[in-house]
This record gives C-alpha cells, structure tokens and sequence, in this order.
C-alpha cells in the first residue's frame, strides 16, 4: 500500500483532450459577443433534466446517473451575452465559420489530416453545464503527430464545440450557473494515450498550449484553456481527470491516481479472496436508525443537528433540501470489515470513494458526508456498538451511517452499495474532480458512445482544398523550430515558452526582420522588461506593432538609447500613437550634454557631505545619481569611468549595464 510506485511497472498510460478557447468575435452558433464575462444578471430560468435514448435506443450511463440527483438546475442570464439559442428556445445559426478557421489552422499546425466536411454532432450532458443537455461538437482534424522528447507525441483528433456555462455554486439538490461562458467556441485536442510518466503529462499540456497558441488565434488567462487527463494502469480502466486548469497540477494527479488504480485493484483481489466474487456474493443491507441514533449517537446524528445544519445554509424545500423527514440511515456490510479503511490515493481510503458517490448522487454534502465503522468519531464508542447491534451487524461486517431527507438516504444506502459493486471489477470507469494537492473526488460516471448523436438543426460544412490551403499559407513557425532559433541565440527556456504562450515571439520576429534588432535582445525585452511593465500596471499591450518598431529602429540608429528602454517604453503605453522619436529628441536621448564631465563632478561635490560606509558605497552613491541624469545620453560604461575617476580607488558597476541585455 505504497504511495510510492513504478510507472512503467505498473504499466502506466496517460492521454490528454486539451480546451483551448478560441479568439473569436462572436459565439459558436449565435451572434452573440464571445468573451464578455459579467458579475451580475438580469434574469434565471429553472430547468431539469431527463434522458433521453440514442440511436440505438439505449441510455447513457451517466445520463442516468445524473438525473438520480434530482437536481434542480438554475441559469443566470445577462442581455449582454446570452439569447434565446443559449436557453434551447431557438435553433442554431450555422457554425461560426471564423472558430472553424482557427480549427483547421491548429490542425495543420499538429499535423492532422483535415475532413472534407464537418458534421455536428449531439453529446449529451446531463449535469446542467448546458441547457440543452447538450454540446455541439464537430471533428476537424485526425491522425496527427507532434514532436516530443524524441518521439512522436499523436494527436487521434480535433474537434471545434460550444463551451459550456461557469458554476457559481453546488448546494444539496440545487446547483446555479453562470452563462456568460456558454456557446464561447472552443478547440478540443486529443493526444493517443502515449504520455508514460506524470512529468511527461505535465510537459506534453505545455507542448500542445504553445502549438494552440503560436497563430495568436486562441484566448489567454484564467479559464481560457483546461485539460482532461486520461489515466490507466495495467489492469485497471480508463479514468478522466476533468477540467485540470494548469499544467503544473498534472504531475500529482497522475501519480495520485496511479497510485488509486494499483490499490483498488489490489482490493478486488481481497475481495475475491473473501470470496465476494459477484454482485450476487455481496450481503449488504440497509435499515433506519433514527431512533438508535438520536438516544446515544453523536450530536451530528440528531434531528435538532441536521435543521440547524439546513437553516444555517438557508437550504430551501424542493430546492437544496431533498424529499422526506429527517432519517439515520445505517448499511451493513456483511464481511466487508476492514475494507472501509483500505487505502487508495495517497491520503485517502475507501471510505472516501463512498463519500464522493453519496455526496454527488444522493445530495448529502454535509460534512463528513457519511460515518463508516473504522474512522468513526471519537468518544463515540459506544454509540458505534449501539449502531451496529441496530443494523445486525456481526464482527467481520463493516457499517456506514448516512443521515438527511430520507429519500436521499435511501439513494445513498443503494450508491453505498454499487460502489462495492464496482470494486469486485477494480477501477470502474468514472469522471474525477482534481484539487491542488493532488487528490481527486468522484465527479460522474465516464461518459459513453450512447451519448453522441447527429445535430439535425445543423447541416455539413464543406470544407474545400483552397480553403485549407489559404490558411496554411498564414501559418507561424512551429513553436519547435522557434524554440530551437532562440535557445541558439541564447533565451533561457522560460523565457522562450513565455513568448510562445503570451504572443511576444510574433513581436520578437516582426522587430527582428523590420528593424534588424538583436534577436536575445528583443526576446529579453519582450519576455521580461515588457512583462514586468505589465505587472506594474502599464497599458503595454495597447502598444501598436509601429511603436515596438519605431522603438528598435531609434534604438538601432542611437545605440546609447537603449540604455534608457523603460522610459521609452512607459511613453509608449501612455501615447500608443504618439511618434517617439521626436518624443525622444525632445527629452535629449541620444546625444551626451555638452560639457557633461562636469556634471559628474559638482554631483560629487553635492554628495560629498552625505555619509558613506566607505568608498565603494560612495561610488554606487555617485553613479546612481549620475545615471539618473544621463541615462540614454551618455553610455554607462563612461559614466563609470568618469566616477572612477573622482572615486579613484574603487569603480562603479555601470548602472543599467549588466544582466540582460
């Protein structure tokens, strides 16, 4: 029951199916503005959900598992950014043709083989996210390949589709969303399950991000791009990570739900040894324990526990409270002692799979969720002996106890039990929510082909070879070769992502070949001066490309200008029109004042009273306030020689003058 384990011996595989918002005008199947996020709104529908069959005539299994909550779903509407598509009272516009651009761009981009026509499809989402109950969806691209630590990384598809709404808050059996996101179109990419360690998955989300953001077609920020990370081990099943938002959380979640896949199998294992073999083999049972519980359970138990639990979260009748009095609920677990504690993820044991089900499916979000027979609270012993006599159970059974509305309870006593049924077959195929430190909770059951039907609202889009052909000739270099170009000139790595990932390697290039500017010098200034400037509150992304390039052409012509960047550039932000040479000219840059020596030296005189450490404190005094005059004016190295001079026995650093270029 390690935490520790070797992926390769376990057989550990990972894919990825990366969300990449797009950078459009308007939303995916309506006219509506895409990107505009808003706080506030001026209406809510209510909605439930049902399923509904496929094609075939069947379910979806998760479809079902949703409308076992029996939630009810609430939309928040703004006038600015939602109409009546978004609420499935009118049918779809066509598919916007500017996100399928920018789809087939990626795809080109990742080496995929283009369709001829896209076709929308229906995949069904019961969870409330969509109001329809579901995502439009179209395959763009397929068979792909990307470059990756000596390999070749496959991409089995890409898709363009609507998003779906933002969640403002899950409480019981209500859940609200925001819609200001919904329909915004975005890009899914899926990589085969190639990823074989939680440092590649981490590395390969970094890979396709800077590949999706390399046309500056796509959004940035919160939000803008998530992932869903597929893991399996030898043995076990396919398990989606849903919604990872950075990169940097993938290593953990992987390695946690390896880690889980190895444990549970190892429990179906105990299980079969017990010989719980079948559905058929389990004894598990439930019976109400109301009345056991309120005379020597602990206070969370009790009826005057749970109403305050319910008024303190203003939790409304047919809206966050679920049907039924208030009921103890206890599950005998017959000849399950023992597995209530078996680990799984690190940190986490059975019991709290049990807890994720019965949270989701049932409702029942109060804390702890459920009490389970070997972590149960303590000082309440005698209680728990209580409980079990109640419900019958003998020494090698486990119990769990859920409490609430008594339909839930009963939900929650049958969710107890599939769970176990699961577990006789290893990992069962589920959908987790990730959290920073590693650890997942269940979120739904995995998703299957029932769920995906044709869109009759939608007709195919052709897409023709001169089409394609034009938007491959915009294409930008792949981030691959710009990587290696820079990395030759010197940029650290950090700083060359950061240029893919944020647009600045297209102003690295267009000062490089319009203005012949220093290749590392420019990847600097835009990788880091520029952001900083950025962080400290300047407008510099307002800068037009002319004013980056007016920038370098004066800098070129007056070397010493350079010297001075930030206040050239924080005139830019101020006066993104503005023609900065002339600014420039007017504020002496480029040529050193007449007679400025002497300058130097009645600041010498005018410090020489101030107190100093010693000499070299005065020299770094002395240079400061010179450079504060002369900096883009005079060279710093001669400024540094001319203090040297009136502080003979120690030179100064020239200011400005080391580090980056």
């Amino acid at each position: 029951m390690q935490d520790s384990i070797d992926y390769a011996e376990v057989g550990l595989r990972v894919g990825l199916e990366v969300h990449q918002q797009l950078l459009t005008d308007t939303k995916m199947f309506c006219h509506c503005p895409a990107g505009r996020y808003t706080r506030s709104h001026d209406g809510s529908v209510l909605r439930h959900m049902r399923p509904t069959l496929s094609e075939l005539g069947e379910y979806d299994g998760t479809a079902l598992m949703e409308f076992k909550t029996r939630k009810n779903i609430v939309y928040l509407l703004h006038r600015a950014n939602v109409c009546t598509y978004e609420m499935d009272d009118t049918p779809p516009f066509l598919v916007n043709p500017q996100a399928v651009d920018i789809a087939i761009e990626q795809c080109l981009m990742l080496g995929c083989d283009i369709v001829d026509e896209v076709h929308i499809a229906r995949k069904q989402y019961l969870d409330g996210s969509i109001p329809t109950g579901f995502q439009r969806t179209a395959i763009v691209g397929v068979n792909g390949r990307l470059p990756f630590r000596g390999r070749e990384l496959s991409i089995t598809q890409v898709s363009v589709e609507e998003d779906s709404c933002r969640e403002v808050s899950d409480r019981g059996h209500l859940i609200v969303w925001r819609t200001d996101r919904l329909g915004m179109p975005l890009i899914e990419t899926v990589t085969g399950p190639d990823l074989r360690s939680p440092d590649e998955v981490a590395e390969a989300i970094l890979l396709v991000g800077r590949v999706c953001r390399s046309t500056g077609h796509v959004r940035v920020g919160i939000g803008a791009s998530r992932q869903d990370v597929n893991v399996s081990v030898r043995g076990g099943r396919r398990v989606e990570i849903k919604g990872v938002p950075k990169a940097g959380w993938a290593p953990g979640l992987v390695h946690g739900e390896a880690v889980r896949q190895v444990n549970l199998l190892r429990l179906a294992a105990e299980l079969a040894r017990r010989g719980v073999a079948a559905a058929s083999d389990l004894r598990i049972e439930h019976v109400d324990v109301t009345e056991a519980a309120a005379a020597t359970g602990p206070e969370l138990l009790r009826a005057a526990s749970w109403e305050r639990f319910l008024a303190g979260d203003d939790r409304r009748p047919g809206f966050e409270r679920g049907a039924g009095p208030f009921c103890v609920r206890a599950v005998r677990l017959g000849g399950l002692a023992g597995t209530l504690a078996w680990p799984t993820q690190p940190g986490r044991v059975f019991s709290d799979e049990l807890r994720g089900r019965v949270r989701v499916i049932a409702g029942l979000d109060q804390q702890p969720v459920l009490l389970d027979s070997e972590v149960w609270p303590a000082g309440a012993g005698p209680a728990l002996e209580q409980l079990r006599r109640a419900a019958g159970c003998g020494p090698e059974d486990g119990l769990v106890v859920v409490w609430g509305a008594e339909e839930d309870t009963l939900t929650a006593a049958e969710e107890v039990r599939l769970r176990f049924v699961d577990a006789l077959g290893g990992v069962p195929h589920e959908t987790r929510q990730p959290f920073a430190d590693g650890s997942t909770d269940f979120e739904r059951i995995l998703p299957g082909p029932d769920r995906m039907y044709p869109d009759t609202d939608s007709p195919p889009q052709r897409i023709t070879r001169e089409r394609v052909q034009a938007l491959a000739a915009g294409l930008p270099e792949p981030p691959w070769s710009r990587e290696a170009r820079y990395a030759a000139a010197g940029v650290p790595q950090p700083v060359i992502h950061f240029l893919i990932r944020r647009g600045g390697a297209r102003l690295v290039d267009l000062v490089v070949a319009d203005c012949g500017a220093d290749l590392r010098r420019a990847c600097f200034f835009f990788g880091e001066r520029v952001k900083a400037l950025r962080r400290q509150g300047l407008a510099v992304d307002a800068v037009p490309d002319d004013g980056w390039r007016a920038l370098f052409s004066y800098c070129g012509e007056q070397p010493v200008a350079w010297e001075a960047w930030r206040d050239l550039a924080e005139w830019l932000a101020g006066h993104p029109g503005g023609e900065l040479a002339a600014e420039a000219a007017l504020a002496g840059f480029g040529s050193a004042p007449e007679g400025w020596p002497g300058r130097v030296a009645e600041l010498a005189e005018e410090a020489a009273g101030q107190p100093h450490r010693d000499e070299g404190q005065r020299a770094r005094c002395l240079m400061k306030l010179a450079m504060d005059e002369l900096r883009g004016r005079v060279p710093a190295a001669e400024v540094a020689a001319a203090v040297a001079e009136l502080v003979p026995r120690t030179a100064a650093a020239p200011a400005g003058a080391g580090g980056a270029p």
